[in-house]
């Protein structure tokens, strides 16, 4: 698959280096992408770096790990190239955002769809922490459950399987309104634990 990451960051760039490592191809950038030629040297043929209107036009599935400030711009500047494609969103609101009284007035979830119209949104990655991710990766400890939350199934399904090709254990808790679970001040918020106790935190069934 081919994969944009918008913000390849601390998160982003972990969780792009296992989906390299799991065979996709993938397309880091930010404001500065000749940061990431270390990197992509270092990943390979099915690594490159970009610009963000690159990443967005790059493959059928970008993941956004920017500063939650910023999905107004993306949204608005790149909706053609983002239109139709599965949009994983890793982005927060901080305490300090205009947006954050949007956000948890009517959960990120929603709100994040309202900022990226016409994309199949699906919340991804945004619960848990980079350093988690990683160790999951190299199989240290147990495998970290991810939390996802989206409106359109077969995104859901594509966002499954790229949490398990990053090393990780996903559980789809509902529809982006249920995201509200998990965003800053959820009980699934940086829970950072495997798929059992973060069933038993959102209260799920053990066998959901």
């Amino acid at each position: 698959m081919r994969i944009g990451i918008i913000g390849a960051g601390w998160l982003g760039g972990t969780v792009g280096r296992q989906w390299v490592k799991a065979g996709h191809e993938v397309l880091f950038s930010s404001r500065h992408p000749e940061r990431f030629e270390s990197l992509t040297r270092e990943l390979g043929s099915r690594a490159s770096a970009g610009t963000v209107s690159e990443a967005a036009a790059f493959g059928p599935v970008v993941l956004i790990s920017t500063p939650y400030a910023a999905l107004p711009a993306i949204g608005r500047d790149h909706a053609e190239a983002l239109h139709g494609k599965v949009v994983l969103d890793a982005t927060n609101p901080s305490p300090s955002e205009p947006l954050t009284r949007d956000a948890e007035r009517d959960g990120v979830g929603l709100t994040s769809a309202r900022l990226m119209p016409g994309t199949r949104l699906v919340r991804a990655f945004s619960a848990v922490d980079a350093t988690a991710i990683e160790a999951s990766g190299i199989g240290r400890g147990k495998r970290l459950a991810v939390p996802l939350a989206g409106d359109d199934r077969e995104a859901v399904e594509t966002a499954v399987q790229l949490v398990r090709d990053a090393g990780c254990e996903p559980l789809v808790v509902g529809d982006l309104a249920a995201a509200r679970s998990f965003q800053r001040h959820g009980p699934g918020f940086r829970a950072n634990t495997d798929l059992l106790r973060l069933r038993r935190l959102l209260g799920l069934a053990d066998d959901a």
